[in-house]
């Protein structure tokens, strides 16, 4: 039987297996231009880095650079209520910018969960971070998600459960927006979700 000729069950059903999203890649912010609402990792080499925050455009103050650097909750609250926050400056050589890297990039770059050795990295910089889909995951609530729609990529999401059996037997997670993720903190009000299949969702 010549196998060639078979033709693939699932050619016409790109839902079946969507292409991965595009990784997480940090950049320093020193060579970027524009920076305001962008998401920003901070650090130092050796050190370690904080991640969930946001930038606003740079200062300069005599011959230094900084990044006022905003936690992404008062972000969020500044951008919906359209009040003022505190913003630390830090200076920029200390920032690094999220930015979409290729999906080619990390195609052997993606380390195995249980072998310790691939999940050794430098610390002269913020590692790369592939997308980890859902269905390998851990716990998932509260953590960012990537929700792959028809090849396009649903970003700024939130998984607000654990995976579980939907009402037609699906195995999903429950998403919403980020905006309303923080805004369920600081007002109270609970987020509209939506609940997607777990085989279209991964964790950022």
């Amino acid at each position: 039987m010549n196998f060639e000729q078979i033709p693939d069950p699932f050619a016409d059903q790109p839902d079946w297996a969507p292409r991965p999203p595009r990784p997480i890649v940090p950049v320093p912010a020193s060579g970027r231009v524009e920076l305001r609402g962008q998401r920003v990792l901070v650090g130092l080499p050796g050190l370690g880095w904080r991640a969930d925050l946001r930038a606003d455009e740079k200062v300069v103050q005599g011959s230094r650079t900084y990044v006022p650097v905003i936690a992404e909750h008062e972000w969020y609250r500044a951008e919906a209520e359209q009040v003022e926050v505190f913003a630390p400056l830090v200076p920029a050589d200390r920032v690094w910018v999220e930015t979409l890297g290729r999906n080619d990039d990390m195609a052997a770059a993606t380390p195995s969960r249980s072998d310790l050795l691939s999940r050794l990295v430098s610390l002269d910089a913020p590692v790369h971070r592939p997308p980890l889909p859902v269905m390998e995951a851990g716990s998932v609530s509260g953590r960012r998600v990537v929700q792959i729609v028809e090849a396009t990529e649903r970003r700024d999401l939130r998984a607000v459960t654990e995976v579980y059996t939907g009402a037609e037997g699906d195995i999903c997670v429950r998403v919403t927006g980020e905006m309303e993720w923080y805004r369920w903190a600081w007002s109270g009000q609970p987020p509209t979700t939506l609940e997607v299949p777990v085989h279209l969702l991964w964790l950022e």
